[in-house]
């Protein structure tokens, strides 16, 4: 009888938490409750990966009954973002202390999707530069400036869809427990 595939690790990326003291949970704590899914807990932003084998569904009802609050459960397949970290999208990218490198997860592919790349604003100054998309993940970078937050909230309206964003050592680090993942596969 043949062996069935191995179940691919998926990546939660839960909107909007734990910002400016704004709905608040613990992480660990949520891990802890979820320990069942082989749920690996990223920083403070709701970020995860679930390594063992659940429907969507059942994640999304797990997550949302025991938050305290409703939010966007964002979920990607795991080797969606090992293809973006392969990618590098930042490698011709000089590292500068005054930006931040980010990537943003949208919650559907857009149609259209807007050209870029794209500065916000569009005239003047930017503070937010949309370098490109893969898929369901924009990319680019912002100043490390308090008015750049606000423009990474405007990429609702730019996509046209729920977006969440993490800074890409965030990406990385869900990377790494990827390859982890897949080291303990074979």
């Amino acid at each position: 009888m043949p062996s069935l595939p191995k179940p691919r690790p998926v990546v939660i990326l839960l909107r909007g938490v734990n910002v400016g003291g704004h709905r608040r949970f613990r992480p660990a704590v949520l891990a802890r409750e979820l320990e069942h899914l082989d749920l690996v807990s990223i920083g403070a932003a709701g970020t995860f990966v679930v390594r063992r084998p659940v429907s969507e569904a059942a994640l999304r009802e797990q997550f949302a009954r025991r938050l305290p609050f409703e939010t966007e459960i964002m979920i990607c397949p795991g080797r969606d973002v090992t293809r973006l970290i392969a990618l590098d999208p930042f490698a011709a990218h000089v590292e500068r202390d005054d930006l931040v490198p980010f990537v943003s997860l949208l919650s559907r592919v857009p149609r259209p999707a807007p050209s870029t790349p794209l500065n916000i604003p569009p005239a003047g100054e930017w503070l937010l530069t949309v370098l490109g998309r893969e898929k369901r993940f924009a990319f680019g970078i912002y100043r490390r400036q308090m008015k750049a937050i606000g423009c990474l909230g405007s990429l609702d309206r730019v996509f046209g869809t729920p977006v969440t964003t993490r800074n890409w050592n965030t990406i990385r680090a869900i990377g790494r427990v990827l390859e982890r993942e897949a080291g303990r596969e074979t």
